[in-house]
């Protein structure tokens, strides 16, 4: 059964910071590259980023390039999304997903997990 579980949302002021945590099982999880993506109320969700399965490359979405920082520890089937100078505009639920990036573009597998909560203030 695949599992992923995101956590480390929470209330924020405009400018802070978070650290978001996606652990997962049921799948190999150095095998896949792992994205994050993002859904506001009202809104589709969007694509805002993805590290390459070894670690070695990451891929960000223009609006949160410089802010965000992915990493990710295979041994512990987790990665990480750091986010710095946080805007009210980044509020949403955060989802991650395996899936692969290819071309420069991030295909998603079908699996996702609740999401985590994450709301700046201004």
């Amino acid at each position: 059964q695949v599992q992923l579980v995101e956590s480390g949302g929470g209330l924020v002021q405009a400018g802070g910071s978070l650290r978001l945590s996606c652990t997962t099982s049921g799948r190999t999880f150095s095998s896949y590259d792992m994205g994050w993506y993002r859904q506001a109320p009202g809104k589709e969700r969007e694509f805002v980023a993805v590290i390459t399965r070894s670690g070695g490359s990451t891929y960000y979405t223009d609006s949160v390039k410089g802010r965000f920082t992915l990493s990710r520890e295979n041994a512990k089937n987790t990665v990480y999304l750091q986010m710095n100078s946080l805007k009210p505009e980044d509020t949403g639920i955060y989802y991650c997903n395996f899936g692969q990036w290819s071309g420069g573009s991030y295909y998603p597998r079908d699996y996702w997990g609740q999401g985590t909560q994450v709301t700046v203030s201004s």
